[in-house]
């Protein structure tokens, strides 16, 4: 029963970070990455997301060695912290809606600081990936990235290997242990 409700809750876990990560694609935030993390946590319940594991890291590993590729670039990233942070500042701190807004007062900036503290968050966040990404991934080539992002035998445990592709080879297994 405990595996059970584990389970479910890595699941759900997955399943809520993947939306997340789809919807933080377009908007400011570190949406690769959150879909690789809803694929880390669903590899460890399906079988078709530990195959897709490695190509999601790349991708996301990619992205943020171009996100740190030339200098205007990381200025426009480190704007975009700034921007964020303030942003969530600014909504904290929920100033009176301006003239020219057409709804009720009550639906100016809603959820005060506790969306503002999301924004926050998030800038930090970006900012984390950001310093990350400057000092691992600036200047990786392709080659680099793919070779940082596919996980070696020894992390899936004996007997699991993978190819140059990333896809997952079972070449033998120990007495006793079940394929997932």
């Amino acid at each position: 029963m405990k595996e059970a409700v584990k389970g479910l809750g890595l699941k759900v876990l997955g399943w809520v970070l993947l939306l997340l990560g789809i919807a933080a694609l377009p908007l400011p935030g570190p949406g690769a990455f959150i879909i690789f993390g809803a694929m880390f946590v669903l590899a460890t319940q399906y079988e078709w997301a530990d195959r897709r594991l490695d190509k999601v890291k790349v991708w996301a590993l990619k992205g943020a060695a171009d996100s740190v590729k030339t200098w205007p670039r990381i200025v426009a990233s480190l704007l975009g912290v700034a921007w964020l942070v303030g942003l969530g500042i600014f909504w904290g701190m929920r100033p009176p809606a301006p003239d020219w807004w057409p709804l009720r007062e009550s639906w100016w900036l809603i959820g005060g600081w506790g969306t503002g503290a999301t924004l926050i968050a998030s800038g930090f966040i970006a900012l984390g990936l950001l310093i990350y990404s400057f000092f691992k991934l600036r200047g990786a080539t392709k080659a680099d990235i793919e070779a940082q992002a596919t996980r070696s035998g020894a992390s899936d445990g004996p007997g699991v290997h993978h190819d140059q592709a990333g896809n997952r080879l079972e070449t033998e297994r120990p007495a006793g242990t079940a394929s997932h």
